[in-house]
């Protein structure tokens, strides 16, 4: 069983406006609005992969409602936290002519110590050695950044597998708990590091003392448009970027997490794992808003994953 865990989950209300300018009035050509929050569109990409999951984490007000509405008419199982105060709007402006996205992001609604209880009862509850758990994304200015670390901590006790991608002292700390996968982003890894990273082999070598010093199983390290590096014990992988046309790089991260959780949850070995990972958040490029990608443009992304092997033992 899959448990994708979003503790400031988002409306994500994706408009579009050719040629953009800051400081004048701009005319809207379409709108479009998604339930979001990474947790969630991790669930909503292992759907699309013919997988099952079941979203949770916190929702509040009318915002909270339209995820849960609209996770339900996914066909995604999902069990939520219901809060006082309002779940987030995220904004993201898609320039089509100029090729920019700009995201503006609401900071959310604040956790009690009495929330993040309850929360652990609803999430815990059926986790065993079968359950793979997604921790993903912010979390509200009051919740302490060890959260991540703490809960890891009791799945793997609980015998699960625990797959991180986030960012600063919430990254920091999850890593130090030792998850099973984590996926940072190229910049993401420098801040953990607190240097500059330049080219694949040190990337490689920098992923790979994650491995040797806190027993992390899976590394995966998303380089945008260059493409990604995926690391096990026995050997890393790059992978270099599928030219696409983008429409919007919002939930590309997201979905290289669903498709390693898919093939970490069905047995799928590592290669084929990083191939399906690589089309996956191609595909995400491809679609307006945050909004799964085909099963089909999946598919037919996979023929052109090309890697090179960085190390093999």
């Amino acid at each position: 069983m899959i448990i994708t865990i979003t503790l400031n989950p988002a409306v994500d209300k994706t408009v579009e406006i050719p040629d953009f300018e800051v400081g004048t009035v701009n005319r809207v050509a379409s709108v479009r609005l998604d339930a979001g929050g990474k947790g969630i569109n991790v669930s909503k990409v292992i759907m699309s992969l013919g997988g099952k999951s079941c979203a949770s984490g916190v929702v509040g007000g009318a915002t909270g409602n339209f995820i849960k509405d609209a996770l339900n008419r996914m066909g995604i199982d999902n069990e939520f936290l219901t809060i006082n105060g309002e779940t987030r709007t995220n904004l993201k402006v898609v320039d089509s002519k100029r090729k920019t996205n700009t995201d503006i992001n609401e900071p959310g609604p604040m956790l009690s110590s009495d929330d993040l209880k309850r929360l652990e009862e609803i999430i815990f509850e059926k986790v065993d050695k079968d359950t793979v758990m997604v921790f993903s994304g912010s979390v509200p200015a009051n919740v302490e950044k060890d959260i991540y670390g703490k809960w890891i901590r009791t799945a793997r006790n609980a015998g699960a597998k625990t797959i991180l991608d986030a960012d600063g002292q919430l990254l920091k700390l999850g890593i130090e708990a030792g998850p099973y996968m984590v996926k940072p982003n190229i910049i993401e890894l420098e801040r953990f590091f607190g240097e500059e990273i330049s080219g694949i082999q040190v990337a490689e070598r920098k992923a790979r003392s994650l491995i040797d010093t806190y027993g992390i199983e899976f590394v995966a390290v998303s380089l945008g448009s260059k493409g990604a590096i995926f690391l096990n014990k026995d050997s890393s992988l790059f992978t270099p970027g599928i030219e696409v046309e983008v429409k919007s790089t919002v939930g590309a991260g997201d979905s290289m997490v669903a498709a390693l959780t898919y093939s970490i949850d069905t047995g799928i070995a590592f290669e084929e794992a990083a191939r399906l990972a690589v089309a996956s958040a191609t595909a995400n490029v491809m679609t307006t808003g945050t909004q799964p990608a085909d099963f089909e443009v999946i598919m037919e992304l996979q023929k052109k994953v090309v890697f090179d092997y960085v190390y093999k033992s």
